[in-house]
């Protein structure tokens, strides 16, 4: 049973924030936390070595911050999901961390039980945004235009784009589509490549905004 639990890593420059979290999470029957790290290289490094499902991510902490740890974790490849944990709510740090590559965004008074379902949805491939996070990352690609781009798209692409719109995980879209996952996930690619987006919000996001949504 223990092997299907949620393993979360802590990474937070505030050691009662991470005993907070600690307390918390380890009474869910469905999460283990498998350790903790108190600044961003930190957190890259027992990202690598533990391999958690999911971490949570300060933004602002001192030396390497959340932003530049979800980049080393973008450029390392790592198939860990972020959730972002913080009391910055300025877009200025919002939107550069979901470009970044963070799967979802929370604030730190966030309810506990709202925090673990947060935490069960980036993992099953969701895409967790509060609402005003998805208006600034809508009006900050408000001027890259891609209506035209979205024309190159096959129509297999723009069902896997819709389904990408819903939450869906490569998982859950091959299983609604009857396909292989690596067919999928070569789908994905082809979406990002003619769209001109980096990562599956973005996607989530272009499909919204133009209609592609299911």
């Amino acid at each position: 049973m223990a092997d299907k639990n949620i393993r979360v890593l802590l990474v937070d420059d505030h050691q009662v924030v991470r005993r907070g979290l600690r307390t918390f999470l380890e009474v869910q029957d469905d999460i283990e936390v498998v350790g903790e790290a108190s600044d961003g290289a930190e957190g890259v490094a027992r990202t690598e070595e533990l391999r958690p499902d999911v971490v949570l991510m300060d933004i602002k902490m001192p030396g390497t911050d959340g932003i530049e740890a979800l980049r080393r974790l973008r450029e390392l490849d790592n198939p860990a999901r972020v959730l972002i944990v913080t009391s910055f709510t300025e877009q200025r740090t919002v939107v550069p961390a979901l470009r970044a590559g963070a799967s979802g965004y929370v604030y730190k008074d966030v309810d506990p039980d709202a925090l673990a379902g947060a935490i069960r949805s980036v993992h099953a491939g969701h895409v967790l945004l509060q609402p005003e996070v998805a208006g600034a990352l809508l009006a900050q690609d408000d001027t890259s235009g891609g209506t035209g781009r979205g024309s190159t798209l096959t129509e297999r692409e723009r069902e896997v784009l819709g389904l990408i719109a819903d939450g869906r995980s490569n998982r859950e879209i091959a299983r609604a589509l009857v396909l292989s996952e690596k067919t999928v996930k070569t789908h994905v690619s082809n979406i990002l490549m003619k769209l001109d987006l980096s990562d599956r919000t973005q996607a989530a996001l272009w499909a919204v905004r133009h209609g592609a949504a299911g």
